[in-house]
C-alpha cells in the first residue's frame, strides 16, 4: 500500500498536541470500490474494553488529512467516552487509491459509510449508536451519506461547504450559465491534455513547508485557507489541498444533499461561526432538513477557527447532542447532566 499513499517523512505528525487522556491507534479498512482508508482511531485509556460504547466517525475539512483538524475532533470526543476515528479520504493522504489526489462525491461519501463498517464490527463498538461529522467538504459528504446510510444515527457538520454548488454554481451562487458552459469546455480540454501526458493535472496547492506570511494579493477567503494550511498553524505535509482539476466534472453533475430532508427523524447539527464566509451552505441546508435540527452559531468565529480553535469549537454542544441522540450517558460528565 506504500506505493498509494503519501510517503512523508513527517506524515504521522499531528498539527495539535496528543492527550494523555486518550490512546491512538492507526487502522485501516476498505471502501466497496476496494480502496484502502487509512485512520487514526482514538480511544479513552479510561474506556473498557469488554463493554460496547457509542462511535463517531469524522471527515477532514475538504483537502485536509486526519492529523489536523478532524483529529482534534476525535481526540476531544474520546476524551468524553466516545470511539471516535478521523480519516483520509480516498485517494489523499495515507488512503489508496490512484491517481493521487483525485475528488469524487461519491467516493467521499462512500468513505463515511466504509468508517461505519469498520467501526460496528469492532467488538467494543455498539452498531446501533453510531454517529458522524463532517468538517468543512466533509459535512457536505457526511449528511450525504446519513441520506442512503441510516446506520449513521446522527449527523453533526461544522463549518460546512457544499463542494458541489461551489463549483457548479460558484461561490456565493455567482456564476452564470456561460461562465459554466465556459468552464465545462476547458475541463474538456483538459482530459485531452491529462490522457496525452498519462496522469492528471493537480494544481499548485499550499507549500511544502510553512510559510512565514501569507502572500500579497490573495482574496479574504484564500488568505484565510492560506493561514491555517500554509502556515504554521495548521499545516501538514500531506495536505497541499489541491485536486486533480478534472475532478470538478463529478462535482458538476452530482449535486449533494439533494434528500436531506429524508433524514429525519435522525437529527441533524450545523454548527457554524458567526464570522464564517462559508455559513450560507449551512443556513441554506439547515432550511431544507426536517426536524430534529439545529443551527448552533459561534460568537466571533470564522470558517478555519472551527478547524483547530478548541476554545472556539463547541465540544460541549457536541457532546451532549451525540449523548442524546446516541443514547449515552458518560458517568463522569457534567455536561450531559445539565442538558440532556
Amino acid at each position: 500500500m506504500s506505493g498509494n499513499m503519501e510517503s512523508k517523512n513527517e506524515s504521522s505528525m499531528k498539527t495539535f498536541e496528543l492527550s494523555e487522556k486518550v490512546t491512538v491507534e492507526k487502522v485501516s479498512y476498505k471502501t466497496r470500490y476496494g480502496i484502502t482508508v487509512v485512520a487514526d482511531m482514538y480511544l479513552s485509556k479510561d474506556m473498557d474494553e469488554s463493554k460496547k460504547y457509542p462511535a463517531i466517525v469524522i471527515g477532514t475539512p475538504y483537502g485536509g488529512v486526519k492529523e489536523q483538524g478532524a483529529g482534534i475532533y476525535a481526540q476531544n470526543l474520546a476524551e468524553r467516552g466516545f470511539v471516535a476515528i478521523a480519516f483520509d479520504e480516498s485517494f489523499n493522504g495515507e488512503s489508496s487509491g490512484e491517481p493521487r489526489h483525485v475528488s469524487s462525491p461519491d467516493i467521499f461519501v462512500e468513505d463515511f459509510s466504509a468508517g461505519v463498517d469498520f467501526l460496528g464490527t469492532r467488538p467494543f463498538v455498539d452498531r446501533n449508536r453510531i454517529g458522524a461529522i463532517g468538517i468543512c467538504g466533509s459535512g457536505g459528504f457526511s449528511i450525504t451519506a446519513a441520506q442512503v446510510d441510516p446506520r449513521i444515527k446522527a449527523v453533526a457538520t461544522a463549518s460546512m461547504y457544499d463542494i458541489s454548488s461551489m463549483i457548479r454554481d460558484g461561490f456565493g451562487k455567482t456564476m452564470t450559465d456561460e461562465q459554466r458552459a465556459q468552464t465545462l469546455v476547458q475541463l474538456g480540454e483538459q482530459r485531452w491534455k491529462d490522457f496525452e501526458n498519462g496522469t492528471p493535472e493537480v494544481p499548485v496547492g499550499f507549500p511544502g513547508e510553512p510559510a512565514d506570511s501569507i502572500p500579497e494579493g490573495l482574496d479574504p477567503i484564500s488568505s484565510e485557507f492560506f493561514e491555517y494550511y500554509g502556515m504554521g498553524r495548521g499545516h501538514h505535509p500531506n495536505a497541499g489541498a489541491a485536486f486533480t482539476i478534472t475532478s470538478s466534472m463529478s462535482f458538476m453533475n452530482f449535486p449533494l444533499m439533494n434528500y436531506i430532508d429524508t433524514i429525519s427523524p435522525r437529527p441533524i447539527l450545523f454548527i457554524i461561526g458567526e464570522n464564517a464566509h462559508s455559513r450560507y451552505f449551512s443556513e441554506d441546508a439547515y432550511e431544507r432538513a426536517a426536524e430534529p435540527k439545529e443551527l448552533y452559531i459561534v460568537p466571533g468565529a470564522r470558517h478555519i477557527d472551527l478547524y483547530d480553535r478548541t476554545d472556539m469549537i463547541p465540544f460541549d454542544k457536541l457532546e451532549s447532542f451525540f449523548a442524546k441522540y446516541l443514547g449515552y450517558k458518560n458517568e463522569q460528565s457534567s455536561v450531559l447532566q445539565t442538558e440532556i
